[in-house]
């Protein structure tokens, strides 16, 4: 009875995995139609092959066009210094010849002129101030390329500290009263 019973277990068991496989890729095996593809001779295999031996592999990420002639961590570090950083001045700053520069937000550039440092602050397009300056090597802990700060110089001082590509400066400047 136990051997029957195993027998017919076995029956049951094994005819139900038949079922599983109905709509399967293998129930259209013969048919090389059916995802539209049609079938390619010899001869239109070779020729597909030889139109493709003389054509040289472009790069996809290179643009058409443009020649690349620096590093992409180069391009990105030019990008930078064209970008002036803002300072924020919250007090009437009194400079050298007795001009005053009003409090406001201002875009920083340090230049060279004859071998001097100097730091422009400019509003818009027009120059509000050109302020002389120290060069240094100190980055003043700044983890930026391009980097200005306003620091308190004293009490009635404060500094300006101005970082670029080309050189890092600062300008001590008088507060106004």
């Amino acid at each position: 009875m136990k051997k029957f019973l195993i027998i017919l277990c076995t029956i049951i068991i094994s005819s139900g995995n038949f079922a599983f496989a109905d709509g399967d890729l293998w129930d259209n095996y013969g048919d090389q139609n059916i995802y539209g593809q049609k079938p390619v001779s010899d001869k239109e295999f070779e020729q597909a092959l030889e139109s493709k031996k003389g054509k040289k592999k472009r790069d996809k990420n290179i643009p058409k066009g443009e020649s690349i002639q620096q590093s992409n961590e180069t391009d990105s570090i030019l990008n930078v210094s064209k970008e002036l950083p803002i300072l924020l001045i919250p007090l009437n700053l009194k400079q050298q010849n007795g001009s005053i520069i009003p409090i406001g937000h201002y875009q920083v550039e340090g230049i060279k002129e004859n071998g001097k440092p100097y730091i422009k602050l400019y509003q818009a397009h027009y120059v509000i101030a050109k302020l002389p300056a120290e060069e240094t090597n100190d980055d003043f802990g700044e983890t930026a390329i391009n980097f200005v700060k306003l620091l308190p110089h004293g009490e009635a001082h404060v500094q300006i500290v101005f970082g670029n590509v080309d050189f890092n400066a600062y300008s001590i400047i008088d507060i106004a009263e």
